[in-house]
């Protein structure tokens, strides 16, 4: 059920993102790490370059000093928190100059956003 949730958050928030920076639209984009797989298929997309951990978001507009913005999806419940290999990318994207936020909401996901392609290019 909390995958649901999260999923249609995400939906929410990307269809929200689309009407309001059209001129975007297909600058942010999903990243297809989560769910189950079956064994070959998993392994293929390892091999591919999948990395566990990349945030579900990604923005690619540079703003303030950031290459993009990289956006985690959790559910509202406190209980979702980032995982060890969340934190980790999250820091090395970070270091390489990447903005990254977590959002549970549309609300959250609207004030990260509007902010950030709110500030100056460079």
């Amino acid at each position: 059920m909390p995958r649901h949730i999260e999923s249609r958050t995400q939906a929410t928030c990307v269809a929200y993102f689309r009407r309001r920076y059209p001129q975007y639209a297909k600058l942010l984009f999903a990243v297809s790490n989560g769910g189950l797989r079956r064994l070959r298929e998993a392994q293929i997309m390892k091999a591919e370059g999948v990395t566990v951990g990349v945030s579900d978001l990604i923005l690619l507009v540079a703003r303030d000093g950031w290459n993009s913005l990289c956006i985690e999806m959790k559910w509202e419940s406190r209980k979702s928190q980032l995982t060890k290999a969340q934190k980790e990318w999250q820091e090395l994207a970070m270091a390489a100059g990447n903005k990254c936020v977590t959002c549970r909401s549309l609300e959250e996901f609207k004030k990260e956003v509007d902010t950030y392609l709110s500030a100056p290019e460079e």
